[in-house]
């Protein structure tokens, strides 16, 4: 399943890369999100909870920076696994964060991500408009964390 998008911040190039970087706004800004440790500088490791259709899942997961270029680009590789065996997920994700007129940057990202177990029985459709969901929270919370940084 590929989940693709684009949103604009404002904010200078540099802070927003380590804004998004950032294991802590992660965390933050992540719907359901119980846990994001660093492992190491490019790997971290959590714990998110979800809902999917009649199902409640907690999803273990570790993920690597496997490509970086700051302040433009980021490549991220992940898998994980439900608790209770409810299925695996693999991810790969690029963002790529550029400059636009007025102080504010463009940031699109591009992910596919492949299910297995009782995670993909419930089929494209209902996966992809969870994840569309969960992904419009995500961008509303980084905007609202985001705003709240700068205004310190």
């Amino acid at each position: 399943m590929k989940i693709e998008g684009k949103f604009t911040m404002k904010a200078p190039i540099q802070q927003a890369w380590d804004f998004l970087l950032a294991p802590g706004t992660l965390v933050s800004c992540i719907p359901g999100a119980e846990k994001m440790e660093a492992v190491d500088e490019k790997t971290w490791e959590g714990i998110v909870k979800q809902k999917v259709g009649p199902i409640t899942v907690k999803l273990n997961f570790t993920q690597a920076l496997t490509e970086l270029d700051p302040p433009r680009h980021v490549k991220a590789v992940g898998r994980g696994a439900a608790v209770g065996g409810a299925g695996t997920f693999s991810q790969e994700t690029i963002v790529d964060i550029k400059e636009v007129a007025g102080g504010e940057v463009e940031i699109a990202y591009s992910s596919n991500v492949s299910m297995v177990g009782r995670l993909a029985t419930f089929g494209e459709r209902i996966m992809r408009a969870k994840v569309n969901k969960i992904g419009e929270q995500f961008i509303q919370n980084l905007q609202d964390k985001l705003k709240e940084e700068l205004g310190k």
